[in-house]
């Protein structure tokens, strides 16, 4: 299945995608945004745990373990 993968970038590449929000750029390359199209990045700061959350309609399943989708 396919994963999410959030890295550090210091260079935009040609037909990056590049979404801005409260001053933090997110840069998408043309084939993981494909994918990604329409997905919420949502971060959570509570008791349950922090991290980053996903909400990608485009996914149509997922793995047992929550490590990686389908489309």
């Amino acid at each position: 299945g396919l994963s999410y993968n959030l890295d550090f970038d210091n260079e935009v590449k040609q037909g990056d995608q590049i979404f801005e929000d409260k001053g933090w750029k997110i840069l998408v390359d043309m084939k993981s945004f494909l994918y990604l199209c329409g997905t919420e990045l949502d971060f959570s700061d509570g008791l349950n745990g922090k991290g980053f959350a996903f909400n990608n309609p485009n996914a149509s399943r997922s793995c047992g373990c929550g490590e990686s989708f389908a489309v």
